[in-house]
């Protein structure tokens, strides 16, 4: 079978540890080296170093859980790398049972067989983790807000059937008035900006309710709980922009 990449190396990757096989083919004779390196900064570097004295100019890993991205994101300035399906490479034949994950790898390296996965550039994944996290956050908020909405049910405060947002200007005035011990209907109907469909008449119904101090801890806690999460959530965006910039000037040169 002709060899494609004949010095390259085969990494098994696991969360404390990486199993590196360097793969030397000179004609006929293959040689393979299989040496243990830790998943540390330190010890991955030992690894870059280790595979170039080797002569190695490929090498190949599994995509299992997250433990391949450090090594991966050392090692992909200074080799070619391939990052493959775990199925795909377990069922082709040829195995012996006795052969190690990393040989394996290598054996396959080098005779082409193996598919790789594509891998985004530094600058897409900085992006996606940012989007990623802005979405998980997004749905925390969502679930501090519902329960803002069911707090207002037990305390018999209707405002979500007159307001379609109840953290709007006037939902988050009447909630801040609540907290700071206001109870007349009135004055809360007051508080109403304008824009709100509601009448005043409509919010002052909906606000003769029956608030105890233990509806409004809850409100102040929720309410620091969603601001935190707004505030991380810029955070988010403004960085996602900054990411983003670069692309917005090619696009916008071109």
């Amino acid at each position: 079978m002709e060899v494609l990449h004949p010095r390259c190396a085969g990494l098994d990757v696991h969360k404390r540890t990486v199993v590196a096989c360097a793969r030397i083919a000179q004609g006929r004779q293959v040689t393979r080296e299989v040496r243990t390196f830790g998943t540390t900064t330190n010890e991955l570097y030992q690894l870059g170093d280790w595979l170039a004295e080797q002569g190695c100019t490929h090498a190949a890993m599994e995509a299992t859980g997250v433990y391949w991205k450090p090594a991966w994101f050392l090692l992909e300035e200074c080799f070619e790398l391939t990052l493959a399906n775990p199925g795909q490479i377990r069922n082709l034949p040829g195995r012996k049972s006795d052969v190690n994950d990393a040989t394996w790898i290598a054996d396959l390296l080098a005779h082409g067989l193996m598919r790789g996965s594509f891998v985004p550039p530094v600058e897409i994944r900085d992006l996606r983790d940012l989007t990623r996290t802005r979405v998980q956050l997004v749905q925390e908020r969502s679930r501090y807000v519902l329960r803002i909405q069911k707090t207002l049910e037990d305390a018999h405060l209707k405002l979500g059937n007159v307001l379609s947002d109840v953290l709007g200007k006037t939902g988050r005035s009447i909630l801040t008035a609540v907290i700071a011990g206001e109870s007349d209907p009135g004055k809360l109907a007051q508080l109403r900006r304008e824009g709100v469909k509601a009448s005043e008449a409509e919010l002052v119904e909906a606000l003769r309710g029956r608030v105890r101090d233990h509806h409004r801890v809850l409100f102040q806690l929720l309410l620091q709980q969603i601001d935190r999460l707004d505030a991380a959530i810029q955070v988010l965006e403004t960085e996602a922009s900054k990411v983003l910039e670069p692309f917005e000037t090619r696009k916008s040169s071109s």
